[in-house]
């Protein structure tokens, strides 16, 4: 009684339904079967898992089915395995401490560290709004024919409107998202049905893992940060930390148990998009020869005479669904990222105003859009080390997790995962030096 008590204390009335539903199940008072049952705690890792399919992954993916076929397809799912596992330790966290990974940062480690890694993160936060912006003002300019500056300035406008929901409680700015993600998922299963990859090449991509290159390596790389991405765990933790409130450490882990379902689906799709993304590519482009195709804007003139305009509108509308989706993330990454580390909220405008410069800056410059998104993504993964293993290190301590703290094989296997990451930096790098 103490917990539900605590758990309603204080919520939106947009939430106490799904709180009040969410608690009699952990409590073992409503007894509902299959998705009546989990419901109430599906959510955050659909908005985390924005992060996961947004227009760097667009970028990265369609470059790699391109030029290399499906080699890559096996750094997809390695990678979505990676997220799956870090984006449960980050629902942990926030579930078993009530805090988010930057508040945890600012209060365990020494004052000069914690700057430093606000800094790495706000940087992070940076490129990954570049990434986003400029996919969603391609996607603006493709299905709009809108120049790319109005497509950025529009991505703006719709990811205030998105966030503003929020004010009515979670479960509609949850609902929002996940409905942004059911567009990107619907444009990437036309694509699939449209151009129909070879059964047999995808098999091969697997047997045996393996690279062609330091421009193979460079895309894996990219394909990494893209998917997993540090601004994504510290937004997941932050998530969990308040939604659904429980003390006693039995419905602690019962509810772990339930998110961790959230994280398998959320992720699962994410993953599936991302290999429809690689395959697209590689079955359109690679195999008739158009390894070169390196743009979003060229992935979407190509499509057209040789699939139709069914195929070129549905990969449109799904990258902008992305951009705007993942635009309204970031913001929220953003957010949470400087109140953790330095105890200070600005308005949300403000904050949007500040991430978007270099995004405009880019667009005006008229750089490449599409190798742009690379790059950034590129520099996401240098960043990752700094989220992934703070968020190992908190995770492994039972003083701070209690009966939720890491099984030892749990933090061996994301410490693997974490030298992994910095091992494929360090090899771009020497392949980077080396020409």
């Amino acid at each position: 009684m103490e917990d539900f008590l605590e758990a309603t204390r204080g919520i939106r009335p947009g939430d106490r339904g799904t709180v009040e539903q969410a608690l009699r199940v952990l409590m073992g008072k409503e007894a509902p079967r299959g998705l009546a049952r989990v419901w109430p705690f599906l959510g955050p890792a659909f908005v985390a898992s924005v992060a996961y399919m947004d227009p760097g992954n667009f970028a990265t993916n369609i470059q790699g089915g391109a030029r290399f076929g499906y080699l890559l397809l096996w750094v997809i799912f390695l990678s979505n395995g990676m997220a799956m596992l870090l984006q449960a330790l980050s629902a942990k966290l926030g579930i078993a401490t009530g805090r988010n990974l930057a508040e945890l940062c600012r209060e365990h480690f020494p004052p000069a560290l914690s700057f430093l890694l606000w800094v790495l993160m706000e940087l992070v936060a940076m490129a990954t709004d570049l990434a986003e912006f400029v996919g969603a003002a391609v996607g603006f300019h493709l299905l709009l024919r809108l120049p790319l500056w109005a497509g950025a300035l529009l991505t703006a406008l719709t990811a205030f409107a998105i966030l503003d929901l929020e004010r009515h409680g979670f479960r509609p700015l949850e609902g929002a998202i996940t409905a942004l993600i059911g567009v990107v998922s619907l444009g990437y299963v036309v694509e699939i049905l449209i151009v129909r990859p070879d059964g047999r090449e995808v098999l091969h991509a697997f047997l045996p893992p393996r690279f062609a290159g330091p421009e193979s390596v460079m895309l894996a790389v990219g394909i990494l940060g893209a998917t997993v991405m540090p601004h994504a765990l510290f937004l997941h933790s932050a998530l969990t930390q308040d939604r659904i409130v429980v003390r006693d450490p039995a419905l602690r882990r019962r509810l772990f148990r339930f998110e961790q379902i959230d994280v398998a689906l959320a992720m699962g799709i994410a993953g599936l998009i991302n290999a429809a993304m690689l395959m697209m590519a590689a079955a359109t482009f690679h195999t008739h020869g158009l390894s070169e195709i390196g743009t979003l804007e060229e992935a979407y003139r190509t499509l057209h005479p040789l699939f139709g305009p069914v195929a070129g509108g549905a990969f449109a509308l799904a990258l902008l669904a992305s951009g705007l989706s993942s635009s309204t993330v970031g913001t929220m990454s953003g957010q949470i990222i400087m109140q953790g580390f330095l105890r200070r909220r600005i308005p949300v405008g403000v904050r949007r105003l500040v991430t978007m410069l270099p995004s405009l800056v880019v667009i005006g410059l008229g750089w490449d859009p599409t190798r742009t998104l690379v790059i950034s993504q590129v520099m996401l993964s240098f960043g990752l080390p700094f989220a992934v293993f703070p968020l190992i290190f908190f995770t492994a301590r039972r003083d701070l997790m209690g009966d939720l703290a890491n099984r030892p094989l749990t933090t061996l296997s994301a410490l693997g995962m974490g030298t992994l990451i910095v091992g494929l930096n360090g090899y771009l790098l020497y392949a980077l030096i080396r020409g």
